[in-house]
């Protein structure tokens, strides 16, 4: 039986493509200017020049700067009372005890804890729960109050610092 040997591995005819070798002499095709056209600074190395509009203002500084990036932003999971109901019925989530962004992502209701979670009221919310949340609609807190439950809107860190 003819057995194969690790020295006679190797690569399909055509697989692997050795690279150019740029700027060695006249008759390889790419000798001289090595592909890189006749002087000025492109043709040097380590140049980059992009943006770069021959001394002329370049457009991305004509251009005039717009909106406002807000580095108190927070990146909040959203959650409707409807889905809160889907998982409580699943049995994923236990109504009997407060329900935190940590029960949450748990239960599968959320997928990371971000920042927190906001509750919005859309969907029927029918049992009595205890939510500790980052924010909570109007409509939302009115739905849980009225079966019974309650929502405590945790204090941010940001407004410790801001006030202080």
């Amino acid at each position: 039986m003819n057995t194969m040997k690790l020295t006679d591995i190797h690569d399909n005819p055509g697989a692997t493509k050795e690279r150019m070798r740029v700027g060695r002499g006249i008759g390889s095709g790419k000798g001289k200017t090595a592909g890189r056209g006749v002087k000025g600074q492109k043709s040097r190395s380590g140049v980059r020049v992009k943006g770069f509009e021959g001394g002329q203002m370049p457009l991305h500084r004509r251009l005039p700067k717009r909106g406002f990036w807000n580095p108190f932003r927070q990146d909040l999971n959203e959650v409707n009372l409807g889905r809160l109901q889907q998982a409580i019925d699943a049995g994923k989530l236990d109504a009997a005890s407060a329900i935190t962004i940590e029960t949450l992502v748990a239960a599968g209701v959320c997928s990371k804890p971000r920042d927190g979670v906001k509750i919005l009221g859309v969907g029927d919310l029918k049992v009595k729960v205890t939510l500790e949340v980052a924010r909570a609609s109007k409509t939302a807190v009115e739905a849980v109050e009225k079966a019974g439950g309650s929502v405590k809107i945790l204090a941010e860190q940001g407004e410790a610092t801001a006030s202080a």
